[in-house]
C-alpha cells in the first residue's frame, strides 16, 4: 500500500457564538481537512487547526507546508508505517506541528480502516473510564459567566474550564463569581493563555485565587522562558500546567529537570499528531507528570483523534476537546452525552465524515499527486 494523492480542503468552521481567549476572539475557526488516497482505494481523513499564538502557523502557512514539503515527502510511502511517515516529514520540515498532525491523523485513519480496528484499539485499548469534557467558558463579564456555569451544571457538565488573562483584577472577580455560583465542590480549572505576562503579576493573581480551590492554572506566563514557571511554582500553592510552553520532548525535558510544572497539556496540533503525542504522554508518565489532551477547537475529525489517544493512555487524566459542540456545521458525526464523548469503536477514526458539509464550508481545494 502507498499514498497516491492528497486533497487539501481549506475550510472555515462556523461557531454558534464567538470563542474569546486572552489574545483574540474567534467568530469561526479556519482549518484544513486532508483526504489521503491510497493505491488500494482506502482514504484517510486528517485535520489541521493552526494558531499563530500557539503553533506558530496559519492556515496559509499550513497549506504551503503541506503542498510544497510534507505531502511530496510522503507520496509513495506506506501510510501503515507511521514511524517512517514522521521521519520523512521531519526530514522535510522542522516543527510545523499542525501541518504534520493532518497527515498523521489521516494515516492512523487508514491504518484502522485496513486493520478493521479503532485507533484506540491500535494504541492499546480503552481505559475503563470514558473521556469527559468540561464546559469551557470564554472571557466574559462575571455575572454572565456565573449564569453560563449554572446552566452548564444543569446540562450535565461536571467541571468548569475558565479562560482568563486579559485583566488580572477582573480575572479574580470572574473566578470568585463562578465559584460562588456553583458551590465549593465543582472542579474549576483556569487558563490564562500567557496573559498575565510577568511573574510578579501572575504570583499576585494566583495568591488572590487560592481561596477558590482551583484544580490548576494553565499557562499563566509567556511561553518563551521556561524558568518563569520555576520562579512562580516556588511562590504559589496552586498546581501549574504548561501548554504553549510544551511543544516537543525538549520542552518536557526542561520542565522535568527543574520540577516546575505539575501537569502538561498535550495537543495534537502542537506535537504533530497522535504518534508524537503518545510518546510525550509516555515520557511524562515516567516522571509522574499527568497529562491533559487539549485542542485548538477542532472539528469531529481531529477531535476524534484526540479522544482515541486520551482513551488509550492511562497517563492522560483529562480532556478538553469540545470543538464539535461549538460548531453549527461540522465535518463529521462525533457526538457527546454530556459530559462524556460517545467515542465510536468502528475502524479508524470511527466517525462518518460528511463530505457534503466539508464542501459547503470549503473555500479552496487543491490536489497534490
Amino acid at each position: 500500500m502507498h499514498i497516491t494523492k492528497v486533497e487539501i480542503h481549506t475550510i472555515d468552521l462556523p461557531l454558534h457564538e464567538p470563542f474569546i481567549v486572552s489574545y483574540t476572539s474567534y467568530d469561526s475557526m479556519p482549518a484544513i481537512v486532508l483526504k489521503v488516497h491510497t493505491n488500494t482505494g482506502v482514504i484517510g481523513y486528517g485535520e489541521s487547526v493552526p494558531d499563530e499564538h500557539v503553533t506558530g502557523e496559519s492556515v496559509a502557512s499550513v497549506h504551503a507546508a503541506l503542498k510544497h514539503q510534507l505531502i511530496p515527502a510522503v507520496l509513495g510511502q506506506n501510510p501503515m508505517n507511521i514511524q517512517q511517515i514522521h521521519e520523512k516529514m521531519d526530514d522535510a520540515l522542522v516543527l510545523n506541528g499542525a501541518a504534520k498532525a493532518a497527515i498523521d491523523i489521516a494515516c492512523y485513519d487508514i491504518i484502522g480502516k485496513v486493520s478493521g480496528l479503532s485507533i484506540h484499539t491500535l494504541l492499546g485499548g480503552k481505559q475503563e473510564q470514558p473521556p469527559t469534557i468540561p464546559i469551557v467558558l470564554s472571557i466574559l463579564e462575571p455575572e454572565v459567566l456565573a449564569k453560563q456555569a449554572i446552566d452548564a451544571m444543569q446540562a450535565g457538565y461536571k467541571e468548569i474550564k475558565m479562560k482568563l488573562g486579559t485583566d488580572p483584577l477582573k480575572d479574580v472577580e470572574r473566578v470568585r463569581t463562578v465559584r460562588k455560583a456553583v458551590g465549593p465542590h465543582i472542579p474549576i480549572k483556569v487558563d490564562a493563555n500567557q496573559g498575565w505576562k510577568t511573574v510578579p503579576i501572575a504570583r499576585q493573581v494566583m495568591r488572590d485565587l487560592e481561596p477558590y480551590r482551583l484544580s490548576w492554572v494553565e499557562q499563566p506566563l509567556p511561553k518563551g522562558d521556561h524558568s518563569f514557571f520555576k520562579r512562580l511554582k516556588e511562590q504559589t500553592s496552586i498546581p501549574l500546567m504548561a501548554d504553549e510552553s510544551l511543544v516537543e520532548s525538549q520542552d518536557l525535558r526542561t520542565f522535568l529537570l527543574d520540577g516546575s510544572v505539575d501537569f502538561i497539556n498535550i495537543k495534537l496540533m502542537k506535537s504533530g499528531g497522535i504518534y508524537p503525542a503518545y510518546k510525550l504522554a509516555t515520557q511524562a508518565e515516567l516522571f509522574g507528570i499527568k497529562c491533559q489532551i487539549g485542542s485548538m477547537v477542532e472539528s469531529s475529525i481531529a477531535s476524534s483523534a484526540g479522544f482515541h489517544l486520551a482513551a488509550a493512555h492511562r497517563n492522560i487524566i483529562a480532556t478538553e476537546i469540545s470543538g464539535p459542540t461549538r460548531f453549527s456545521t461540522d465535518t463529521g458525526n462525533l457526538s457527546y452525552t454530556i459530559p462524556y464523548v460517545n467515542l465510536p469503536d468502528a475502524p479508524g477514526l470511527g466517525i462518518t465524515v460528511d463530505d457534503e458539509a466539508i464542501e459547503r464550508i470549503c473555500s479552496h481545494i487543491e490536489v497534490v499527486s
